[in-house]
């Protein structure tokens, strides 16, 4: 625990579920965005809030939480920056895409903690990569 650290009241902890891989599977390789598109509308049809992040970079991977995760990636020569993850809480969406894209991996993680405050965050931007995949073409 870090010294003086607490969990604000109004902040419950949430578990978070996420699937992740490559930047090049889920921008590139595998239709993510008709995924999402489709989403949204089934959010909307239902009258419900969007329930899920795309997280390039996702800085949860430091949490102790997920050594597993990290230490499967690094079998598979991914290190974060060049990773991204679509997050959240509702775990059955999450299993669904697991079961869709099969070649990702899958976990979860709770938060807000001591390790892992804003379980949003991320390093670089998506469109930042959208752009250098163009550039590179």
């Amino acid at each position: 625990m870090i010294e003086g650290f607490t969990i604000p009241e109004s902040r419950p902890s949430i578990t978070y579920y996420f699937i992740i891989a490559s930047n090049q599977f889920l921008l590139v390789d595998e239709p993510v965005e008709e995924i999402f598109r489709e989403r949204i509308q089934y959010c909307r049809r239902l009258q419900k809030p969007k329930d899920f992040w795309f997280i390039s970079s996702p800085e949860f991977l430091e949490s102790p939480q997920l050594i597993d995760i990290k230490t499967k990636l690094s079998e598979a020569n991914l290190v974060k920056d060049n990773c991204s993850a679509v997050v959240s809480p509702n775990q059955l969406f999450i299993t669904w895409l697991k079961l869709r894209f099969q070649n990702v991996l899958i976990g979860s993680f709770i938060a807000p903690n001591e390790d892992i405050m804003s379980p949003l965050e991320y390093k670089c931007r998506v469109m930042d990569l959208l752009y250098e995949e163009k550039i590179s073409r």
